[in-house]
């Protein structure tokens, strides 16, 4: 903590020193990648500003909002929520050598995390070094998560309560891409930090991979003493769109201390595919994001931790007006819906054959307003139906939320 008070205050400092410098030496630059860009470059594909012909450059992004929910006839009432705010610091050191840490503030500073800080070295263009705190690349939301790219206020329930959103670890691995033509070909695979035993002993009471970031020890040990595997691959075409195909496992469970076996090697695999892509024609942008979840779970645990999840979203925007209002030239109003499902134990129970529910599935509509690319206001309407593990009548959700999101 003490050290991240401490970049904080450099960083409150060269902001001081910045609005001290004429603006005439401040560039507004888009991105710190090449002009062909896929799913994972998204950590650099951001607006940054640079100061003349220094090497280090910033951004960030800020996002709040209002929200009106309804559970089974209960509200909580009107609801401000200051979510959070980002900032970015990224440097070229050297020739081939650059760096991007993305400290993120989450409910008005209550929390604090570094979710990326990593050095990349360029080998060429089919080889790249990275390492640090990684992003793990585990579907397409994970890396390409910042809030003014998204017409919805909320995060998809598959990347937030099924995959824990902006996972991240101490790690390292390689990357590499290659254009030709009208195809793009990229990978990634590192070695990292993992899970630990809390996806299985939490305070949901199930099977919850999202409980393993609350464990800041895995920055500095894992808990199986064996890393975990992240890979990704995925092909884009200029026309038709991208495919990335993931895969994320290892051993979660502590299996032996001081050379002593507690337990056998207990696995965790993880399988996601996700899809982007526009019509042309329409500008119709869609986005597709599926994973499954295979977990080795205890034979003495209860069947209400499943050792199968799966579930994912998809995403339909849709701009209906595109014309110059006020000052923003490329001023843009779009109507987008969102449907997404996720299967916390996909299963049967073993007394009576009958499926195992505990599942969610919604849908929200949004029609939202962007002055400009980088930022976003948007009005959701959230409709939201959960069962439990028996499969009880669904507990209904539904309600309505307004809120901006912006680079900055």
């Amino acid at each position: 903590m003490v050290k991240i008070i401490i970049f904080l205050s450099i960083i409150f400092n060269l902001f001081i020193s910045y609005s001290q410098i004429d603006s005439t030496l401040l560039n507004r630059i888009s991105k710190d990648t090449s002009t062909k860009t896929m799913n994972m470059d998204a950590i650099y594909n951001r607006p940054f500003l640079n100061i003349g012909k220094s090497p280090v450059a910033m951004g960030g992004y800020i996002e709040a909002n209002w929200q009106y929910l309804v559970t089974d006839g209960v509200t909580e009432g009107h609801q401000l929520q200051a979510r959070r705010m980002t900032l970015f610091v990224s440097s070229r050191i050297n020739n081939r050598i650059k760096f991007l840490s993305e400290i993120e503030f989450e409910e008005g500073g209550k929390e604090i995390g570094i979710e990326f800080a990593s050095l990349d070295l360029e080998l060429h263009p089919l080889v790249n070094f990275r390492g640090g705190v990684i992003m793990n690349p585990i579907g397409g939301f994970n890396q390409n998560h910042d809030g003014p790219k998204w017409e919805f206020i909320d995060r998809p329930i598959s990347a937030t309560q099924l995959l824990p959103a902006t996972w991240s670890n101490s790690g390292f691995g390689l990357f590499g891409k290659k254009s030709k033509n009208k195809w793009m070909f990229g990978y990634e695979i590192y070695i990292s930090g993992s899970f630990d035993n809390t996806i299985i002993d939490n305070t949901e009471n199930k099977t919850f991979l999202p409980a393993a970031k609350n464990n800041k020890e895995r920055f500095e040990e894992i808990n199986s003493g064996l890393p975990l595997i992240t890979g990704k691959t995925a092909l884009r075409h200029q026309k038709i769109g991208e495919i990335g195909i993931s895969y994320m496992g290892g051993v979660y469970n502590k299996f032996q201390e001081d050379g002593l076996i507690l337990d056998f090697k207990r696995r965790l695999d993880i399988f996601a595919v996700d899809f982007n892509s526009t019509i042309k024609k329409t500008k119709t942008n869609i986005i597709f994001e599926c994973v499954w979840i295979n977990i080795n779970i205890p034979s003495n645990y209860i069947q209400q931790y499943g050792n199968k999840q799966w579930g994912g979203f998809m995403d339909i925007v849709q701009p209906i007006i595109k014309l110059p209002i006020l000052n923003w030239k490329s001023a843009v109003v779009n109507l987008s819906i969102r449907f997404e499902y996720v299967d916390w134990n996909n299963g049967t129970l073993i007394e009576t054959g009958k499926n195992i529910a505990e599942d969610t599935w919604g849908f929200v509509p949004s029609i939202s307003f962007r002055p400009s690319a980088q930022t976003v206001f948007r009005l959701n309407y959230r409709h939201q139906a959960t069962r439990d593990f028996l499969g009880n009548s669904p507990g209904l959700m539904g309600g309505f939320q307004f809120g901006f999101s912006s680079y900055f």
